[in-house]
């Protein structure tokens, strides 16, 4: 049976939660050799606290199989408006036929709406990209990040390169 809820990390099960953050880091993060996964759960909590993280997840059987996390706040730009900026989004691959990363993100929109959140920005990686599933929804592609990993690895270092 499969649920979607929203859950907050002072009431969740850890052990669930590092195991699926752990494949998510191992299938597509970058730049792993030189920045390893060490989420800062101290911030984490202070934010759930504040009102600004939301986290929703799909839970098969009471398993956790997928997440959407989000920071929630008025925008620097728009002050009377609400937007939620994705952490992370992730379904494990035996969950990603059929409907199940459609159906997480439909309820948290609606609970997000419920919450006064005007704009939903969800970030997808260029090398494992969803776009086809967003546009679908009805997102639209609104900027282009570049990133620029800075720590050189260390036989480039002791090359002088």
């Amino acid at each position: 049976m499969i649920t979607y809820q929203q859950e907050f990390l002072s009431s969740s099960e850890g052990k669930d939660r590092e195991k699926l953050l752990n494949a998510h880091w191992e299938e597509v993060a970058l730049n792993k050799d030189k920045i390893k996964l060490n989420p800062d759960y101290d911030r984490y909590y202070e934010l759930e606290e504040l009102g600004i993280l939301k986290i929703f997840t799909v839970r098969e059987s009471g398993s956790l199989v997928g997440y959407f996390a989000c920071f929630v706040m008025p925008h620097l730009h728009y002050k009377d408006h609400y937007f939620a900026t994705n952490d992370v989004i992730y379904i494990s691959p035996e969950h990603r036929r059929g409907f199940t990363a459609l159906k997480l993100i439909k309820f948290a929109e609606k609970c997000l709406k419920e919450d006064g959140v005007s704009v939903i920005q969800i970030n997808t990686k260029a090398h494992k990209s969803f776009s086809p599933l967003l546009e679908r929804m009805g997102y639209n592609q609104n900027d282009i990040l570049y990133g620029k990993c800075l720590i050189e690895d260390s036989v480039n270092k002791r090359k002088g390169v």
